[in-house]
């Protein structure tokens, strides 16, 4: 009989354990789907600038949809129970009802509500994206959380420099990110314009939530390392006392031979 999970997945976690091509196909979908919500990310920011064309972005919606309802309706049909599957995976239906609602809507710069929607896409989005890659963070490596940093930290000055006129270089771009990031805000550049404004959002979610891993992860080295230390000193102390016991013991053993010879 299939397990059943114990707790609840909210659309996210896969507690049931699917047969293995039903894994496979699951596993082989997921780097497409990431890089297409992926691209979910400059499409939101194409409606909000003048000088881009409007139709890339509904493509760039459509196709991204079409990918997530393509990837659970070939690992769905491998099942022979594919309704629990889709409940478990009912943020990716959400999805692909939030990214047609946003390819269909009028522009982000004429529509207030539509503005919204695809403000509420992207946040579904975001977080669909942080759950795909759960297991990367996941194996606390403090370098691979570096690197990780490094990469956000990257595409945030890259953002920032294309949308923000008061960053003049990527320099500037990378130093914004940073500020934001950090929650630091130091004022000397600040986001003006609308795109940019609603950028520095998510610089501030994805952005904290990496650097407060790495420092996490460094925290915990420190942590592990003083432990490991005390480990060692009272190991060392165990040792020597086994020692002071043992050497005890032979000379009990000598003495009581000593008075049985006499």
């Amino acid at each position: 009989m299939p397990q059943r999970p114990s707790t609840r997945s909210w659309g996210l976690a896969r507690p049931t354990p699917l047969n293995s091509a039903a894994t496979r196909a699951e596993q082989w979908w997921r780097w497409p789907v990431l890089l297409a919500l992926l691209c979910t990310i400059p499409a939101f920011y194409i409606e909000l600038l003048e000088n881009l064309p409007t139709p890339l972005a509904i493509a760039i919606y459509l196709v991204a949809a079409a990918l997530i309802a393509l990837s659970l309706w070939r690992v769905a049909r491998l099942l022979n129970h594919p309704r629990p599957y889709l409940r478990r995976n009912a943020l990716d239906l959400v999805l692909v009802a939030g990214l047609l609602l946003a390819a269909l809507l009028p522009p982000s710069a004429e529509s207030t509500a539509a503005l919204a929607v695809r403000l509420l896409v992207a946040m579904l989005t975001l977080v669909r994206m942080v759950w795909a890659i759960r297991s990367w963070v996941s194996r606390g490596g403090l370098a691979y959380l570096l690197m990780l940093a490094l990469l956000v930290l990257g595409f945030c000055g890259l953002g920032f420099w294309a949308l923000e006129p008061h960053a003049h270089s990527l320099g500037d771009g990378l130093w914004l990110a940073f500020t934001t990031a950090a929650t630091v805000g130091y004022g000397d550049i600040v986001p003006t314009t609308a795109a940019s404004k609603i950028f520095a959002v998510f610089v501030v979610l994805l952005g904290y939530a990496v650097l407060s891993l790495v420092t996490a992860a460094i925290a915990s080295n420190w942590v592990e390392n003083s432990e490991r230390r005390l480990e060692q000193d009272i190991l060392r102390d165990l040792h020597a006392e086994l020692r002071t016991v043992r050497e005890e013991l032979v000379q009990l053993r000598e003495a009581q031979l000593h008075r049985e010879d006499r």
